[in-house]
């Protein structure tokens, strides 16, 4: 009976892989999570005193739809300094609860029932649910471990119809890891332009690249301003997960239609959440970003020391420039990365998710993610080294 009630559209869309691993391992003892995309740094104090302040002053109010201006302010600021692209922090800047709602949003604000999304794959799990829910449909553009997961654009050109709008982008990746050179954003670009594309930039791992590779954000390119929609947030390079923090920047008419979504189903994020992301960017202005400085150093020797541990191991894996995820290749096994996984919970007590729920271009692969303790993660490392022995 309850099936009549059900939106078919909900129904269809599997629950998150991710969350049925780390819901398994939380009932195990001693087990060790690679599954969660989560900082294992704790919030500075500085941050975690001014959300204190906040409370202890009263400061329990709602704020504006948009968010407090001091802190539209700041990212507004920090965009342009970081990454240089310039908003109007009065109307071009929405704080939004995490980019998870930013991204929701974005998508229900542009999409009519039946519009094409092309989003790259292997993808953030969201993407094609969020997708779904805005009564879209999404288009997988496949990318391979062969070409570090590299958006081309010519497969990109290659799946747009009369139906396409948007295009769907995030670098660095998640599941993979994979940044996206200049020359391949331009590329990018001009596919957008030539046909007439919408773009929804997520990008929430801008800070987190290595090697000297620096992210170019796609509204700094020429004739991309006017159809790009940037999201971040503080989750990730901020470690402010549990914060809920995120923001969505575009032009006018789309922050203000993305806006109405918001002050119907959310209102406002949470003020003292607002308050300490304002404060992180503000010490992060004054202080020439060492936090961030300081984590990024500690996950980039992380990122060597799981690339070596799993070509140690014998398991193909490119080398990813961003992000705080590998994406090794277990098809040596004769595994689905559905099996490897489950076996590798039960018999190992090691959480990984399968590359197959970041979309078809993920099966083969497993997601590890390395933003936690290095004891923790060579204890790892040893089981799934003796684990790939048994197979």
């Amino acid at each position: 009976m309850s099936e009549r009630f059900i939106n078919p559209a909900i129904s269809a869309v599997p629950p998150s892989a991710i969350r049925k691993f780390f819901d398994t391992a939380s009932t195990m003892k001693d087990a060790i999570s690679l599954g969660v995309g989560e900082p294992d740094f704790v919030t500075p104090f500085p941050m975690r005193n001014a959300a204190i302040d906040s409370l202890l002053d009263g400061e329990t109010q709602y704020t504006t739809n948009y968010g407090i201006m001091p802190l539209r302010e700041e990212i507004s600021r920090y965009l342009k300094e970081r990454f240089h692209v310039g908003y109007n922090p009065h109307s071009e800047v929405l704080v939004t609860v995490g980019a998870s709602e930013a991204i929701d949003i974005a998508l229900r604000a542009i999409l009519s029932p039946g519009d094409e999304v092309l989003i790259p794959e292997p993808c953030y799990i969201s993407y094609q649910a969020c997708t779904r829910f805005a009564g879209g449909v999404p288009v997988q553009v496949h990318t391979m471990a062969k070409d570090a997961f590299e958006l081309d654009a010519k497969d990109l050109e290659s799946c747009i119809t009369p139906h396409s709008k948007v295009i769907l982008l995030s670098y660095p990746s998640n599941p993979t890891g994979a940044v996206l050179p200049r020359e391949k954003l331009e590329a990018v670009a001009r596919v957008a332009m030539k046909h007439d594309l919408f773009v929804i930039c997520d990008e929430i791992y801008s800070e987190l690249t290595y090697d000297g590779f620096s992210q170019v954000s796609m509204a700094s390119l020429p004739g991309m301003w006017e159809r790009t929609m940037t999201i971040s947030g503080f989750s990730k390079a901020f470690a402010m997960t549990g914060f809920r923090l995120g923001y969505l920047c575009a032009p006018k008419a789309f922050t203000s239609a993305a806006a109405k979504i918001h002050q119907y189903t959310i209102m406002c994020a949470s003020r003292q959440s607002q308050v300490a992301a304002w404060y992180a960017l503000k010490r992060g202005r004054e202080t020439g970003y060492e936090d961030i400085a300081r984590m990024r150093e500690s996950y980039n020797q992380r990122r060597r020391l799981m690339l070596k541990a799993f070509r140690d191991m014998g398991l193909e894996c490119f080398e990813p420039k961003g992000a705080f995820y590998m994406f090794p290749s277990i098809s040596k096994t004769g595994l689905s990365s559905d099996t490897f996984c489950d076996r590798l919970l039960q018999e190992k007590a090691v959480v990984c998710v399968p590359g197959s729920a970041f979309g078809d271009s993920g099966k083969g692969h497993i997601r590890c993610c390395y933003a936690t303790g290095t004891d923790r993660l060579r204890e790892a490392f040893e089981r799934i080294a003796a684990f790939l022995v048994t197979i």
